[in-house]
């Protein structure tokens, strides 16, 4: 099963594995949204779009139907 950025929960940290490239705004892509980095979600308003998101030491807004064509991979969290 595919995982998006917009399935993210409050607090999850994944690594962006893929996106479809005619779906992302340049901007996002200048600021690091890209395949390899790790993005963080912060916070969902409470509609639940747009959705506050970390990436690169940015914070960022974005769309729902954005975060639906980033595909991310989850990190798993170390326990201690």
């Amino acid at each position: 099963m595919k995982t998006t950025l917009a399935s993210l929960k409050k607090g999850q940290k994944a690594t962006i594995t893929d996106f479809n490239i005619d779906a992302i705004p340049l901007k996002l892509l200048e600021m690091g949204c890209l395949p390899g980095n790790i993005v963080e979600l912060l916070q969902v308003a409470p509609l639940g779009d747009p959705i506050y998101i970390t990436v690169n030491d940015s914070h960022v807004a974005i769309r729902r139907e954005t975060a639906i064509e980033i595909d991310v991979e989850l990190l798993q969290e170390s326990l201690l």
